[in-house]
């Protein structure tokens, strides 16, 4: 067993950061006996591992950044990979698995802020509120404009009812919104009408939220297909990964009128702009940031502290994959 790291006279262990963090942050991480090494972006991380490889035993990284089986092959002293979001898509599981590394993620972190973004978005969506901002400021009246319909008694499809997507559908509690889901299986704990697939949840939604994780299995799960049975007056919503989503078919459905509108804070070629989805009044975009604020940035530098000190005290990581 690994003696503890709240000895003061224990030497600091190398940690690998790949992802942006706050230099208040980073402090944190040293305060609590890790020694930074910082490399946020491709370059910075390509020299460390070149230069640190053979001592760097923890990396801390994100879903969309990950780290690869190639880069682990670089790490032979590595012990533990530690995701800050919930999401790991991008973390080589199978090559940490066979290596005994740990991988361990941020789940519960920033639950609440992904899903007060999902409403917001829904909100702007279904009520236009990006074109009546331009509008005012451009001295439009009411009068000149179509109404929008509101929000309160539409039917909500949730296409993940994982700890995010449950969040989402208390939220819609609110708005008097009857709720069902799709995932891989019925949850009997749960009080909202289960769907077998995704398109007959989406025939029977008005509203569909994207609340599942990335990766290969997810991969363009909304299709066009899925949107056709959403409808002309149907509205996507994805707080989850770009990947779900096909984007050329999304644009398409916007453009066309298949669909009504759609709210992303997510898209398949981030972190450049969805260039088929620019010019579109009907979709709502924001950068990846229903994850983020300055509470659960906290929360989630706290959990990754807490898994790593668990690891290296040998009790174990707090949320391991």
């Amino acid at each position: 067993m690994t003696e503890s790291l709240s000895a003061p006279a224990l030497r600091p262990v190398p940690l690998l950061v790949l992802m942006p963090l706050e230099r208040a942050h980073r402090a944190q991480l040293e305060a609590a006996g890790y020694e930074v090494t910082y490399a946020p972006d491709a370059a910075s991380r390509a020299a460390a591992i070149t230069a640190d490889g053979r001592r760097l035993r923890a990396v801390a990284t994100i879903g969309t950044v990950g780290l690869d089986a190639d880069e682990m092959d670089r790490l032979p002293v590595l012990e533990i990979v530690c995701a800050m979001g919930v999401g790991h898509e991008r973390v080589a599981l199978d090559a940490a698995r066979a290596r005994g590394i740990v991988v361990a993620n941020g789940a519960g972190t920033n639950d609440d802020c992904v899903a007060d973004h999902a409403f917001a978005l829904l909100l702007a969506a279904v009520r236009g509120i990006v074109p009546l901002d331009r509008a005012c400021r451009a001295g439009v009246w009411r009068d000149a404009l179509p109404g929008l319909p509101h929000l309160a008694g539409k039917s909500l499809g949730i296409l993940g009812l994982g700890r995010i997507g449950r969040k989402i559908a208390r939220r819609a509690a609110g708005f008097d919104m009857p709720t069902g889901y799709h995932g891989r299986r019925r949850q009997d704990d749960a009080p909202y009408r289960w769907f077998d697939s995704l398109p007959a949840l989406a025939a029977w939604c008005d509203v569909l939220v994207v609340a599942t994780p990335g990766g290969a299995a997810t991969h363009h799960l909304v299709d066009a297909g899925v949107l056709e049975a959403l409808g002309p007056g149907g509205v996507l919503v994805n707080v989850a990964r770009g990947s779900v989503v096909d984007t050329a078919a999304l644009a398409a459905a916007l453009r066309t009128g298949r669909l009504r509108a759609a709210g992303l804070d997510v898209y398949e070629s981030e972190p450049q702009p969805p260039e088929d989805l620019i010019g579109l009044d009907n979709v709502v975009l924001t950068p990846h940031v229903g994850g983020r604020s300055p509470q659960a940035t906290q929360a989630s530098v706290d959990r990754l502290v807490a898994n790593l000190d668990g690891h290296f005290a040998g009790r174990g990581a707090v949320s391991p994959v």
